[in-house]
């Protein structure tokens, strides 16, 4: 018994499957670091339905009115050991949506809902508070090599996103650009919040999770290059199975087309729920 103990003690690594070489773990320890090309669509949803997307301690931010942001990403990401060089591990594509919200009177950012194609995506997610789920994800490219197969990044270029699960379509958009930009003014303005939740499987005791936190999502690093806006659309088709629709957009606002890098290397505890 002992020397199982002192086995089990000499495995490694940051997430599960933990294992003597700590190579097995599904995502290496941080810092992480990620570089994507990005599409994204700000969009307005009904306020009530917006809000009921939120846990009790956060807040819709009622001077938004429903805003959201829709984001389309071809990710790149690395640990400290040059990970990007297995970019069948260490590429992935992800949409999420970001809520205008609240908390404690500060305006942040709310993830509701979360699709990506990589299962490290998906853990490096959850260990963030990011409710990610399988999904497949693509977006428009632009390639240095350019022809009608590569739009340029140019005014009246068109790029387009989706993303899907279990082989139905959740979400459509497109952006016309018509400005480059050196800012990208309105949509990471504010500190995105998540909460990190992992139930208990005990009897009696599912409605006591062993984590849930509200938790500041720290990026270090920011670089934001290439930045266009333009004209778009946007569509959550009904699916079975799926909440996303309720966040149908009534109207539909500005598209941004850019490339984006960060590092996370720390999380804020803002609230610890299960207390």
């Amino acid at each position: 018994m002992a020397a199982v103990a002192e086995g089990f003690l000499m495995l490694k690594g940051f997430t599960v499957p933990r294992s003597p070489r700590g190579t097995a773990a599904l995502t290496p320890p941080p810092p992480w670091h990620y570089a994507a090309d990005v599409l994204a669509v700000e969009f307005w949803s009904d306020p009530e339905v917006s809000a009921s997307m939120l846990p009790k301690e956060v807040e819709l931010d009622a001077r938004s009115n429903g805003r959201s942001v829709a984001i389309f990403a071809d990710c790149q990401f690395t640990a400290s050991d040059e990970e990007y060089l297995d970019p069948v591990r260490y590429q992935s594509r992800e949409f999420l949506v970001l809520l205008d919200a609240r908390w404690r009177g500060s305006q942040i950012a709310w993830c509701p809902y979360a699709y990506t194609d990589n299962d490290a995506a998906i853990m490096m997610g959850w260990v963030q508070g990011y409710p990610r789920k399988l999904g497949a994800v693509h977006q428009t490219r632009a390639f240095a090599a350019q022809n009608a197969a590569s739009p340029p990044l140019a005014d009246n270029s068109r790029f387009a996103g989706c993303v899907s699960a279990h082989g139905q379509r959740l979400a459509e958009g497109r952006v016309t650009l018509h400005e480059e930009v050196d800012r990208i003014d309105g949509l990471f303005d504010r500190p995105v919040v998540t909460r990190r939740y992992f139930p208990r499987l005990s009897a009696g005791a599912h409605d006591k999770p062993v984590v849930d936190e509200l938790v500041l999502c720290i990026m270090d690093n920011i670089l934001i290059t290439d930045g266009w806006i333009g004209s778009a659309e946007l569509i959550f088709p009904e699916v079975h199975g799926e909440d996303l629709d309720m966040l149908g957009p009534i109207k539909v606002g500005r598209g941004y087309r850019f490339a984006f890098s960060f590092s996370v290397s720390s999380n804020e505890i803002l609230a610890d729920l299960a207390v």
